[in-house]
């Protein structure tokens, strides 16, 4: 007869593995959307509106997640979100090079649409899975495997970068997205191995008590949404597109370097709770924690947009301080996503940090469009320039965030973000 101990290990091996292979064709997919379609001749602009669906729809998502996982159980949600990544790089496959552009435009949205909502199903599930299937007994270690699962999924993400651009060149665009879709498919398959009734939540949520009425809550969100925009405005279109045509960079250099820097921010974002503690306090993080690593990441943005507006080798202004970017930008992730913790009652934590998301991937969907309209319109110095005030405007408002309770501070364990 299995133990339980080893059912459990079994089942977050399994849940694991599929947040794993989501997260690399997520990271994968984005490449091959960027650089095949800068390939063809699409604008910065055209290329944002690719990802708006994608974003909007991850809003959508992490707002219901909780909802749906209450419903339905968390083991159908997972693998839903498995599925619809497939049938999206599926139908993705399909588009014809020869339609007009405008409805081979909305073709992409519509598929991108998909995989925004197979991609906050599957974390939503993820995480909320492991919860389950770590003892009741040993939820002193829960963290320690929540970090595990999180502290991995930036890394994969980074590795899929460099995998979407690597296929892309050897296999084309069609057999990139097949070959994605038969390695999910496989991973599909484990879902058979956990158990029916997992994640099957008793009690229903109602629709009303998904809007967050926590006060730090509300105020930690918005600064979220501007810290992510920020990081989005330069990087997700802006960035690759200048990488590839100002600089002459190749796929293979440009997806390296951006999984490289993912990969980078991952582990620092892991590392951040113990770094924190060993060059400074033992105590969790409070609100002038947080207030300090936004106000210090405002000048990153500005030096580099003053070093490019100086003449200066735009390689090593670009790799420099995108390194000191990811750094810093880190260290704020890791603190907001232990403060969203901090500040939320145990009964409420889907709740909250399904708000919280949301907010995320708010931000994520206006970086994204003013990373293609003013990249278009301005150029790369511009969109520094606007993450600038964005992450300004992120520090502005946590200086509203008061403490957290003292009571809650024992959950100071391991960075996690998006």
């Amino acid at each position: 007869m299995v133990s339980t101990s080893s059912a459990n290990l079994k089942n977050y091996a399994l849940v694991t593995l599929a947040y794993w292979g989501f997260t690399i064709t997520d990271g994968a997919l984005r490449m091959l959307v960027l650089l095949y379609f800068n390939k063809i001749g699409y604008t910065p602009l055209q290329i944002a509106y690719l990802f708006l669906f994608y974003e909007i729809f991850g809003i959508v998502t992490n707002f219901l997640g909780g909802w749906i996982g209450s419903q339905f159980g968390l083991k159908l949600t997972l693998y839903s979100g498995l599925g619809l990544q497939i049938f999206s790089l599926v139908i993705l496959s399909l588009l014809n090079p020869n339609w007009p552009q405008f409805i081979a435009v909305f073709y992409v949205m519509v598929a991108q649409a998909l995989s925004g909502i197979a991609k906050d199903l599957t974390k939503m599930s993820s995480k909320s899975a492991i919860r389950l299937v770590v003892p009741q007994d040993a939820q002193s270690s829960l963290f320690k495997w929540v970090a595990v699962l999180t502290g991995s999924k930036n890394a994969l993400k980074g590795v899929g970068f460099f995998v979407g651009s690597a296929i892309l060149s050897v296999f084309g665009f069609v057999n990139a997205l097949l070959i994605m879709a038969g390695g999910l498919l496989l991973i599909m398959f484990t879902g058979l191995l956990l158990p029916k009734g997992m994640g099957k939540i008793k009690q229903k949520v109602k629709f009303s008590q998904l809007f967050s009425k926590s006060q730090e809550i509300n105020i930690l969100s918005a600064a979220r949404f501007f810290l992510f925009g920020s990081r989005d405005v330069w990087f997700v279109v802006a960035l690759p597109v200048f990488l590839r045509q100002t600089l002459g960079w190749s796929f293979y250099q440009v997806g390296g370097f951006l999984a490289c820097w993912v990969i980078g921010y991952g582990i620092v974002q892991f590392l951040a709770p113990n770094l924190m503690r060993k060059f400074g306090s033992n105590d969790p993080p409070k609100s002038k924690t947080i207030q300090f690593w936004t106000f210090t990441l405002t000048i990153v943005p500005c030096a580099i947009a003053l070093a490019l507006q100086l003449g200066l080798p735009a390689n090593i202004v670009i790799i420099s301080g995108l390194l000191l970017f990811g750094i810093v930008f880190a260290f704020n992730s890791a603190v907001h996503s232990y403060l969203v913790l901090a500040f939320t009652d145990d009964d409420k934590v889907a709740l909250n940090v399904g708000f919280y998301y949301m907010a995320n991937s708010g931000g994520r969907l206006a970086g994204t469009v003013l990373s293609g309209l003013v990249y278009q319109l301005f150029g790369l110095v511009a969109c520094l320039w606007t993450s600038m005030f964005f992450v300004l405007a992120a520090a502005l408002i946590s200086l509203k965030l008061p403490n957290p309770q003292p009571t809650k501070n024992i959950i100071w364990k391991a960075g996690d973000g998006d």
